[in-house]
């Protein structure tokens, strides 16, 4: 959700549910089902539909539990919420999160027209099916549609999202090389705020269900400053206060904090908070983890998540704050 559009994060949102058809479409139970190669490669980074999920050593799969605390850490944590508590925007409901659909090489690409911001946007066709699901669909909100090809292993993804004839229009669209570690230019926004990839920084089953997730995990804030840090390349803000994040801060869950009274599911993705944490992509409610809907999910394991304070976190360095665009 870009907070220039004005609007605050939809916490629940209305998804088109439907069955792909068609020799070079995959089910959107795919998305639900383990993907092969689904898991942790050690010597390679996250695996899913035979893709890397970026390169091992892209900035969203680096680990950050040793890196150093950011000065300027304190404030950070105050203007996100020191008592705010943090959500998992996601669940076994199908209309809960951002979902996402798997197609085939073959898959037939269709036009796609941008109608806010074409110039900083990735030229159409894509491969996106006409029944793919639509984040918020029915609904005012954000309405993503994120798409991963397998065999090019090419990530499209779009911001407000509306069927066109035989094609579709959105705000934004991004596309991103999953074998490469190339940024979008500076100033250059994504079908995210901080022009970063949504897909890879879901919390996905598949990874949880293996027992490790090996990549940063995508939150909100309710406020951030007009700056950004690589790998995010766009800002979506007009402040100047110093003490507001940045779009791409990493945010850790403090090594002293227990997991003792944790378990399952929750158990999982909070240790990968420990290691990974948390990268700012977007303006919304505070500490809200974006996670895709599966039907597997154990949601009453995930509210243990809603235990953990603001207060047990900390930001740490990972760049400079750029101020471009």
């Amino acid at each position: 959700m870009h907070a220039r559009r004005g609007r605050l994060l939809v916490a629940v949102a209305v998804v088109l549910a439907s069955v792909v058809t068609g020799a070079s479409v995959l089910a959107q139970a795919r998305s639900a089902a383990a993907p092969r190669n689904a898991g942790l490669h050690e010597n390679a980074g996250p695996h899913e539909y035979s893709c890397p999920i970026f390169p091992k050593n892209n900035p969203l799969n680096q680990e950050i539990a040793h890196a150093p605390v950011d000065p300027n850490s304190a404030a950070y944590i105050a203007s996100i919420g020191l008592t705010a508590h943090l959500h998992p925007d996601f669940g076994t409901n199908p209309s809960y999160g951002i979902p996402y659909t798997v197609v085939g090489p073959h898959q037939p690409k269709v036009s796609i027209s941008f109608t806010e911001y074409g110039e900083e946007s990735n030229a159409g066709p894509y491969p996106i099916p006409a029944n793919a699901p639509v984040e918020g669909a029915g609904e005012a909100g954000d309405r993503h549609v994120l798409v991963l090809q397998e065999g090019s292993c090419k990530l499209y993804e779009l911001y407000n999202a509306q069927r066109a004839g035989a094609g579709w229009n959105a705000g934004s669209g991004a596309v991103f090389n999953l074998r490469s570690n190339a940024l979008r230019p500076n100033g250059w926004t994504s079908a995210d705020a901080a022009g970063l990839p949504i897909f890879p920084l879901l919390v996905r089953f598949p990874e949880v269900r293996a027992g490790r997730i090996d990549h940063a995990l995508r939150v909100t804030v309710p406020r951030t400053q007009a700056g950004f840090i690589h790998p995010a390349t766009h800002f979506a803000s007009d402040s100047t206060d110093p003490e507001l994040p940045p779009m791409g801060l990493r945010l850790r869950l403090k090594a002293s904090y227990s997991l003792a009274d944790f378990h399952g599911q929750s158990l999982i993705i909070l240790r990968a908070l420990k290691r990974y944490g948390l990268i700012v992509a977007d303006n919304g409610s505070p500490w809200y983890i974006t996670g895709a809907p599966d039907p597997r999910w154990n949601d009453e394991d995930l509210e243990q998540i809603k235990r953990v304070p603001g207060s047990a976190f900390e930001a740490v360095e990972t760049g400079s704050i750029l101020h471009t665009g």
